[in-house]
């Protein structure tokens, strides 16, 4: 799935009039739309194309012209359609992560009036609203989410008598366990670079990446990667990297597809890995032999937070057609594509009568669906974590703890000034 975990966000010349939109409003001619290319795209086209068509019966002799683009060229693409209105689309999907910067590049459009009118959106999920709120403005419609749960092998559980975890202790002692039981195997696949699937471990033992200044919406932040509770988090999560888990030699340079790779063939009891991975793993050696849940928080009963990934959709300022553009937005964005999209690729919907919905069809997204229902969260909303996520500070630190080089009080403080770096430039 096209899962955009950071962008990479470019500077962009702000359009030319005083509120950044074209000052025009057509309700005739060609609306262009930018789609994330999928590797295997047919079924998203397929969903696309419906409702499109939809949004065509609506709109007589209203054109539509889809474009469909990689992900890994998209800041490029981005950064050209910013500067150059007359090449740009009108709607366009972007990664969650992406939308500060594309705010602060100005080449979003401020859609806060019509999403608040919108009535579907009274079932859009706190945490996806956030991904396209910035400086309490809305800038988009969520597309779709992803989060990650814990999968974990039931036949090697049930060969050693253990209970799936209830807690993030249970976590690292059965990894332990199964490590110890199994020496060709890890306990729990961990990553020193897979920093999404060690942000749970910071949030559950109350820590945080930031803290926002000032009042809520702001999107002026302060590091918090250092904080107590954060070191906490830390702490337990490097825990894992060595001999009785995963090795520091082996798991400090993984990210988060090696630890979904040594679970699907075999190698590990554990992973924390997403619902988009669940075809991937299905595909390998451990099929039929596996259950997921959600990664248990620091007392039993809870959940660990843990991040909502995904997608929106967004209208750029230099549309010359906003109202037709908003209008499509709210068909390809809306409850029956949605709908559509986790029938044909297993994008789980933003809204949460939906993905009601769709737990009741399909019981294995159950616990992503009550992970981001009873605590998913996401990164600071601010154009630096970008910045922040292609320096690799957090994989750096987590790095530096496993393999000695800093303690882990000296690894978070440094992280966190290369953060704040960052967050102040």
């Amino acid at each position: 799935m096209a899962l955009v975990l950071a962008g990479l966000t470019a500077t962009a010349c702000a359009p030319s009039t005083s509120d950044g939109s074209s000052g025009t409003d057509d309700k005739t001619g060609t609306l262009r739309i930018w789609l994330f290319q999928e590797v295997n795209n047919k079924p998203k086209e397929k969903v696309a194309n419906e409702a499109i068509a939809t949004f065509k019966k609506q709109h007589e002799g209203v054109k539509v012209d889809v474009s469909y683009i990689p992900v890994n060229t998209r800041a490029q693409k981005m950064k050209a359609a910013f500067n150059d209105p007359k090449s740009a689309p009108d709607l366009v999907e972007f990664g969650n992560t992406d939308t500060a910067g594309y705010v602060q590049d100005g080449g979003l459009a401020d859609i806060s009036k019509e999403f608040g009118a919108w009535d579907e959106t009274q079932n859009t999920d706190a945490t996806a609203e956030y991904a396209v709120t910035v400086g309490g403005k809305v800038y988009g419609a969520p597309f779709f989410v992803g989060v990650r749960a814990l999968y974990y092998r039931t036949d090697i559980f049930k060969e050693l008598g253990l209970k799936p975890p209830s807690t993030l202790d249970e976590v690292v002692s059965s990894a332990k366990k199964v490590r110890q039981a199994h020496s060709d195997m890890y306990g729990l696949a961990v990553g020193g670079a897979a920093t999404y699937a060690a942000m749970p471990f910071i949030w559950a033992n109350g820590g945080d990446l930031a803290t926002e200044k000032g009042k809520f919406g702001s999107n002026e932040y302060d590091a918090a990667i250092d904080s107590k509770d954060a070191k906490k988090g830390i702490k337990s999560y490097t825990s894992l990297f060595g001999d009785d888990n995963c090795p520091a030699a082996k798991c400090a340079q993984w990210g988060g597809n090696d630890g979904v790779e040594a679970f699907a063939s075999g190698k590990a009891g554990m992973v924390i890995a997403g619902d988009f991975n669940h075809q991937a793993i299905e595909a390998g050696k451990a099929k039929g032999k596996y259950a997921v849940i959600p990664l248990p928080g620091v007392k039993e009963g809870d959940v660990a937070p843990a991040f909502a990934g995904g997608n929106n959709l967004g209208i750029l300022k230099s549309t010359t057609h906003r109202s037709l553009s908003v209008d499509l937005l709210k068909t390809l964005a809306g409850k029956q594509t949605q709908r559509s999209l986790f029938e044909a690729m297993g994008f789980l919907p933003t809204f949460t009568d939906v993905r009601g919905e769709v737990a009741q069809k399909q019981p294995f997204v159950k616990p992503f669906v009550k992970t981001l229902n009873d605590s998913s969260k996401f990164v600071p909303q601010s154009s630096a974590w970008s910045t922040i996520d292609s320096q690799m500070i957090l994989p750096t630190m987590f790095q530096e703890i496993v393999s000695g080089r800093k303690s882990l009080d000296d690894a978070a403080g440094d992280a966190a000034k290369k953060m704040n770096e960052a967050f102040h430039q």
